[in-house]
């Protein structure tokens, strides 16, 4: 319960210290039906249709509902495949979920099927959702819907530890899958743009970016934002439109050594 609680906390932190519109997410991987938490809904079962993922963070994120989503509670298929809840068909593989609606060729379908990632088929029976601040289960990571001045701080906070920038890979699809899957296989955090399934189908705003924190960088993520926070990197914040703003003494110093100032 002491880790639940601790998890509780770093959710109310997050909503506070950001000032976000909707829930950070906890999120955990199913490996059998019988790990879905108490409690949780389940599409087909409770709401009487299919849902697609980004869907179920929506209600998870707006609603504070906790959301299990199985194979059989999908109505898109690309977490499906992401996820490896089935094998993804030859068809898939071939570039047909691209082409010809967004690419000029099949085998530019293709590539992006290659590079699209996926999770080890069968080692998981689906995800879970709920608000960090209530959930009842260990999340795997963290997912965190935010704007640009909120990226911002998460980045710095990221970067408090070890000063390495994030490397991610970005595309226009499958936003349940790219925030999520690529944290997963190699436990770092993530940022993804919504899609247009998140945004037509699940009401992403148009200022919105997908953070996700696996649970091993979460403490040290925290930690990052409490420092920038007392160093000045906070919300909210003032602006000014000076030239020749005061500087922090080591940007003046680096900019007299090179010679400009």
């Amino acid at each position: 319960m002491a880790d639940l609680e601790a998890y509780h906390g770093y959710g109310d932190e997050l909503e506070s210290r950001l000032r976000l519109k909707t829930f950070p997410l906890g999120l955990k991987l199913l490996e059998n039906e019988g790990d879905i938490p108490e409690g949780s809904q389940r599409p087909i079962r409770d709401f009487g249709h299919h849902l697609s993922l980004c869907q179920a963070f929506q209600i998870s994120r707006r609603e504070g509902t906790a959301v299990a989503m199985l194979k059989e509670d999908n109505w898109c298929p690309e977490p499906v495949i992401g996820y490896g809840l089935g094998e993804p068909p030859k068809y898939f593989l071939e570039g047909h979920n691209r082409f010809p609606h967004d690419v000029e060729t099949l085998e530019a379908g293709s590539h992006y099927a290659q590079q699209f990632p996926r999770l080890e088929v069968g080692k998981y029976v689906g995800v879970v959702s709920a608000p960090l601040r209530t959930a009842n289960f260990e999340p795997d990571l963290v997912m965190i819907y935010c704007d640009s001045a909120q990226l911002s701080l998460l980045l710095l906070a990221r970067e408090y530890k070890e000063g390495y920038d994030l490397k991610c890979s970005l595309s226009s699809h499958a936003a349940c899958v790219y925030g999520v899957v690529p944290a997963v296989i190699s436990g770092e955090c993530q940022v993804a743009m919504p899609c247009r399934g998140d945004h037509y189908r699940a009401m992403a705003g148009d200022d919105e970016i997908i953070v996700t924190v696996p649970k091993g960088r979460l403490e040290d993520l925290m930690a990052g934002l409490k420092y920038v926070n007392s160093t000045g990197s906070r919300l909210p914040r003032g602006y000014t439109f000076l030239p020749e703003y005061p500087q922090r003494e080591s940007y003046e110093k680096i900019a007299k050594m090179m010679g400009y100032l």
